[in-house]
């Protein structure tokens, strides 16, 4: 079993900040990569940023690069979303998730339960 604990999110007004956290514990051999996807209502969930564990390679969606940043810390096993300049567009549940091997050395992947970011004035 995998757990991923995400915090951070809220209610900002636009222009502001929030960030995010996510940290993976469980049986997890080695973490390939984690990132950040958000679902907005009536939408498909999509890829905010994403890094993987080794080289530190990022991918950012356009519409947010550039405010958001994506960090890692690979002996907590956590990751972290530094969001600014915020617009109402980016309202939506965040989802933290982490591709990794497991004990079977099979890969495998998991996703955190999901917090709400609200950007409304």
């Amino acid at each position: 079993q995998v757990q991923l604990v995400e915090s951070g999110g809220g209610l900002v007004q636009p222009g502001g900040s929030l960030r995010l956290s996510c940290v993976a514990s469980g049986s997890i051999f080695r973490i390939n990569a984690m990132g950040w996807y958000r679902q907005a209502p009536g939408k498909q969930r999509e890829l905010v940023a994403d890094i993987t564990s080794s080289s530190g390679s990022i991918n950012y969606a356009d519409s947010v690069r550039g405010r958001f940043t994506i960090s890692r810390d690979n002996a907590k096993g956590a990751v972290y979303l530094q969001m600014n300049r915020l617009e109402t567009e980016d309202t939506a549940v965040y989802y933290c998730n982490v591709q990794y091997l497991n004990f079977l050395r099979t890969q495998t992947s998991s996703w955190g339960q999901g917090t709400q970011v609200t950007v409304s004035s």
